[in-house]
This record gives structure tokens, sequence and C-alpha cells, in this order.
């Protein structure tokens, strides 16, 4: 039997002035809006996400076996980017789905993408 260690964090990131709007609603205020390129009023930029998806990294790494993060997608998208050592914006690249899968991994001693944005385990059976 596996045994498993849970924690939470309180490192909970803001949108802050559109906290509850679609982005279809913030692009009819701003329609060019980007959350990645122009980030959110009162909220956080890309750059600090990535920062705080570096420390997230940075404890997981530390972890001798497997971990398990589950967080809202904009920040598991950097969170992606921030493991191939792309700069925060570059999340923008990683499309996910709601109740999707993905494993960050490694190949040999490169950090990798083995799973991306699965959603076989919703299918009907």
């Amino acid at each position: 039997m596996t045994s498993l260690r849970c924690a939470t964090t309180s490192r909970s990131g803001t949108t802050a002035a559109y906290e509850g709007l679609t982005t279809e609603q913030i692009c009819e205020r701003r329609p060019t809006w980007s959350l990645f390129d122009d980030g959110a009023p009162e909220g956080e930029t890309a750059a600090q996400v990535g920062a705080r998806a570096d420390r997230v990294l940075e404890e997981v790494r530390a972890v001798n076996g497997d971990a398990a993060l589950f967080a809202h997608g904009h920040v598991l998208r950097v969170l992606a980017a921030r493991w191939l050592g792309l700069p925060p914006r570059d999340g923008r690249l990683f499309a996910l789905s709601s109740s999707s899968v993905s494993v960050l991994g490694h190949e040999r001693e490169t950090e990798v993408v083995s799973l991306w944005n699965d959603l076989s385990h919703l299918a009907e059976r």
C-alpha cells in the first residue's frame, strides 16, 4: 500500500477586479486582453504567478517520490511552463480543460510533460 502525505497551502493568487467574470465579459471591456500578457487590475502578473509556481516546484523537487497537485487551470499552465524552464507567460501555450489530468515528469535528467490535458477518465463506461 502506498502512503500519502497531504498538505495544503494558502498560496492562492487573485485576478482581483476580474474575479467572477468570464473571459468574454472581460473582453467586452478590453477586447485584446490576455491574462498571460496583461494580468488583472489589482491582481497578480504572470511573473508573480511564475514566482509562486517556482516556490511550489521547489517543494515538489524536494519530495522523494511522486507528488499530486491540484489548482486552478491558469496556475497549472504557468506551473507547466516553469517546470520546462519557460517564462510564465508561456503558460498560454498549454490548453487545459477542467477535470483533466496532466503529468510532469522526467526523461532521464530532463524535466518533461509526460501527459497533458487527459480526459479519458471522464469517458462513459
